[in-house]
């Protein structure tokens, strides 16, 4: 976890868990703790040291969550897969995974069997790309409607795409769509009559049309194993990825 604004703490676990069971918002009524938030920071510049804010248990597993005391938003190393740890210490037999990583897998696990083409909308995050790389290796066309998108995910897959990248002009060309931000109105209402829309965003797909099909956002339900769960999930049974 990290601190993105001076407010953000109090949406952990030694803040408030109303606020932690919610997504990110500034709210009014934080402001005045202004004279707290700011003796935080004063000892996070001083000290600057991560701290537990969440303990878990697992059947016999113990996890913790920790925070790292830098009000700002992630920088590059830290989104790509744990990438810059992998690289730095290549002799750990350590395998990471992140938010990112289970949102491919749950994507993947909810695209029913036999598919054998999907169409590619929205915004191309590290999501899209990594799903689109992994249905390519299954040998499941990817279909894509602009010539910028055929480009980029062109350059990122090369060959790996196995000839299964393709651009199309037509909507109607595949009855499962894979749909994240910035997908309009008018391209849902141009899908056909029972079209699948899966969405990997974090937030679900406004449902205009009656008579197609609308699958959750990526998420994974919670073990009755797992205890001691508050932060983000507060009374949620599930959560996004």
């Amino acid at each position: 976890m990290h601190l993105t604004t001076p407010e953000s703490i109090y949406h952990l676990r030694v803040g408030f868990p109303y606020l932690a069971s919610k997504p990110y918002s500034s709210a009014w009524y934080l402001w005045l703790l202004w004279p707290v938030t700011l003796s935080f920071m004063m000892l996070t510049k001083i000290y600057r040291r991560s701290f537990v804010v969440e303990r878990n248990q697992f059947h016999q597993l113990r996890l913790q969550t920790w925070a790292i005391p830098n009000f700002r938003e992630q920088g590059k190393e830290l989104n790509r897969y744990g990438e810059v740890y992998v690289k730095k210490h290549p002799q750990l037999k350590v395998k990471l995974v992140d938010g990112s990583s289970l949102a491919v897998a749950v994507l993947l696990n909810s695209i029913p069997k036999g598919t054998t083409q999907v169409l590619l909308r929205g915004n191309l995050t590290k999501v899209a790309f990594a799903v689109a790389f992994s249905l390519c290796q299954k040998g499941i066309q990817v279909t894509v409607l602009h010539e910028d998108e055929y480009e980029k995910l062109d350059i990122s897959l090369g060959t790996k795409s196995e000839g299964k990248l393709v651009i199309s002009k037509s909507y109607s060309s595949c009855k499962l769509w894979l749909v994240g931000d910035d997908l309009t109105e008018e391209e849902q209402r141009k899908a056909n009559k029972g079209t699948l829309f899966i969405p990997f965003s974090q937030f679900p797909l406004k449902n205009l049309r009656k008579d197609c099909f609308y699958h959750t956002t990526p998420a994974m339900q919670t073990p009755k194993a797992l205890e001691n769960v508050d932060s983000c999930e507060v009374g949620l049974e599930t959560y996004s990825i």
